[in-house]
């Protein structure tokens, strides 16, 4: 072990854009803190030395986010206001020879796996009998989990294997070691994540594992609820859907990115898949698993689509009356395959479809959260804010989905608590209950 430079250096770690990311973020402050490196997350505080950007590129609004963070923290630098300052991440990654010549004032980019370079910065090696192991950022009672780095699929829009390189999966062993560390230290809910969940295996079992992943992780003491976050429809394997019938651990919740429904555009996207297959898809899963919530994205103003396009795609989520829906509009991204097509989608048309298309949505969650009146509800608190308790069911993650809110005055509750809640109350896109 190299020894740690002399001095009481803070850390400030900043995490930008999504849920994988911020897994990356943990595992560089649980080497940090290994180190007694004294460290803190998205600290507002100015009394940090050293600052670390963690960086997304996935769309322009994110790239434009990080290249903003990284542009405030190197005016703080020539300021003379923090030491150091390095860049991480996706962003990093992609562009690193640009970045270093228009933002000389970082001290080091590092790509996304280039953990041990990083910490060498700090005068510290990589440990690797931490791997499993994680100081969470996220509120005690709930966690991240990725089981895989990375994505094979070749989707035209989607440059995350330019990031994130190839699929690898991690072991089933080496997961349920990391979950029961995140069980003993409280967590009751872990999200599985990845760019691919049900690719998960294929690469290291030569077939796809994850279903038996999820019957390890359910024999897991602690945890109550078990998510999946992120599965590709193509080649979906519906066993999956066995595995949530049986096992009362794993929430009636999928989270699978559909991205549109007419043919001609998802045959441009190279999603390998139909409207028709994905209609099959969802049927299927409901009729496994009848109380599923289904939680979907869909890519609004792909090159080429016309309003026919979008008014199919429209048609579709009417009839599939998704549970949760969010909308990304295209981002036009150089090196991917749809960059060949021209971007002759204007802004206005892409924020007017987004906003008809999240219009339909906001109507069929009001229908489906009316009907939740009188329903009885197993809820997960997560907070406290203003004069309410707020968590969630089964069929919300949090901060993209919805939410339950009881009134605090009359009761005490803590972070983490699963209560039982009867609902009396419904808003487009949260319910209000009472304490059984």
């Amino acid at each position: 072990m190299k020894t740690k430079k002399v001095g009481k250096e803070k850390v400030n770690v900043i995490t930008l854009g999504c849920s994988k990311n911020l897994v990356d973020s943990e595992n560089l402050i649980t080497q940090l803190e290994a180190n007694d490196v004294a460290v803190s997350h998205d600290s507002q505080d100015d009394d940090a030395e050293i600052v670390v950007i963690n960086t997304c590129g996935f769309i322009d609004l994110a790239k434009e986010e990080s290249i903003n963070t990284i542009l405030e923290y190197a005016e703080l630098k020539k300021e003379s206001k923090i030491e150091k300052l390095y860049v991480t991440g996706c962003l990093s990654q992609r562009y690193k020879d640009n970045l270093e010549a228009e933002i000389p004032e970082v001290d080091a980019y590092f790509g996304t796996v280039e953990l041990p370079a990083l910490l060498e910065k700090f005068d510290i090696d990589y440990q690797h009998e931490l791997v499993g192991q994680r100081s969470i950022t996220t509120p005690a009672h709930y966690a991240y989990l990725k089981i895989s780095e990375g994505c094979n699929r070749t989707c035209s829009f989607c440059a995350i294997p330019l990031m994130r390189g190839k699929h690898v999966s991690r072991t089933i062993d080496s997961l349920v070691t990391e979950t029961k560390n995140l069980a003993k230290n409280g967590v009751k809910e872990i999200m599985l994540i990845a760019q691919e969940l049900t690719y998960y295996g294929l690469d290291i079992y030569k077939e796809r594992r994850l279903a038996e992943l999820l019957d390890a992780l359910c024999e897991v003491d602690g945890i109550e609820w078990i998510r999946l976050h992120y599965a590709y429809p193509s080649k979906f394997p519906t066993e999956i859907f066995d595995v949530m019938a049986r096992q009362p651990k794993i929430c009636n919740y999928l989270d699978i990115p559909l991205q549109h429904a007419c043919d001609k555009v998802l045959k441009d996207m190279r999603r390998q898949i139909t409207r028709k297959e994905q209609t099959d898809l969802i049927n299927i899963a409901r009729e496994k698993v009848p109380n599923i919530a289904i939680r979907t994205t869909m890519l609004i103003g792909f090159p080429n689509e016309t309003e026919e396009d979008f008014l199919e795609l429209c048609d579709f989520v009417e009839e599939m009356q998704f549970e949760r829906l969010g909308v990304f509009q295209y981002s036009h991204e150089e090196d991917t395959s749809a960059h060949d097509f021209e971007d002759n989608i204007s802004p206005e048309v892409k924020a007017d479809r987004s906003n008809r298309l999240m219009e339909i949505q906001q109507s069929i969650s009001f229908d489906k959260n009316q009907a939740k009146i009188g329903q009885t509800l197993r809820v997960l608190i997560d907070r406290k804010e203003g004069g309410y308790f707020v968590g969630r069911t089964e069929s919300d993650s949090p901060e993209v989905d919805n939410e339950v809110l009881i009134e605090a005055k009359d009761n005490y509750l803590r972070q983490g608590d699963f209560v039982t809640v009867n609902i009396i109350e419904a808003e487009d896109y949260d319910l209000y209950g009472e304490l059984v």
